[in-house]
């Protein structure tokens, strides 16, 4: 696993860019297969490999494509540590916005 604590966004942009063609070169695939695959441009494939802005449901495609759901449901699953982090969390998922704070 890797530790993102100290690292800018950039940083981990690029690492995981790089993480992106090594799993795709692993898998023996070149950009075309995944994009076709994925049902984006092979465009989209070398500029997600290259750090650019890609749409969020491109990466998703993509990650999909190559077998990496499971990376992406752990992405902003909830944290509990206890009972009552629960129970918060429960009573305010259908709430829309956060009050501001005064």
């Amino acid at each position: 696993m890797m530790d993102l604590t100290l690292r800018t966004p950039h940083e981990v942009v690029k690492l995981l860019c790089e993480r992106l063609r090594k799993e795709r070169i692993a898998q023996n695939m070149t950009q075309a297969e995944v994009a076709a695959r994925a049902g984006v441009g092979v465009n989209t494939v070398s500029n997600l490999e290259s750090g650019k802005n890609v749409g969020f449901e491109n990466v998703v495609s993509v990650a999909m494509t190559l077998g990496r759901m499971k990376d992406l449901e752990e992405l902003f699953k909830p944290q509990f540590e206890s009972l009552d982090d629960i129970l918060h969390y429960e009573q305010n998922v259908n709430r829309q916005r956060i009050k501001k704070k005064s």
